[in-house]
């Protein structure tokens, strides 16, 4: 009984420590075919769809969209592929 609780215990311990290594991130992308004023608004609804995502905000003047996610549930490829699956091929801006 002892080794069970030991073992569950460890167990218990591990799971936890990987939690604390996930990170919520925040990244620019540059998004490609943003021509008129609803475009940011399908840009938003598609990054903001995917699983994880906890903020997004596009800009239509410079063309980007800030993405605020967890990044132990999504990453920069999912999110960029849902914006390009919408039309709007996305791009993690340089220094991003």
């Amino acid at each position: 009984m002892r080794k069970f609780v030991s073992v569950l215990l460890t167990t218990g311990t591990l799971v936890a420590a990987s939690a604390s290594f996930a990170a919520e991130r925040t990244v620019t992308f540059v998004i490609d075919n943003m021509t008129c004023a609803s475009c940011p608004y399908i840009v938003k609804a598609s990054m903001g769809s995917v699983i994880g995502v906890a903020e997004v905000a596009v800009s239509f003047e410079p063309k980007t969209a800030t993405v605020t996610f967890d990044d132990a549930e999504t990453s920069v490829e999912a999110i960029a592929a849902a914006s390009a699956n919408a039309g709007y091929p996305a791009h993690p801006q340089q220094g991003s």
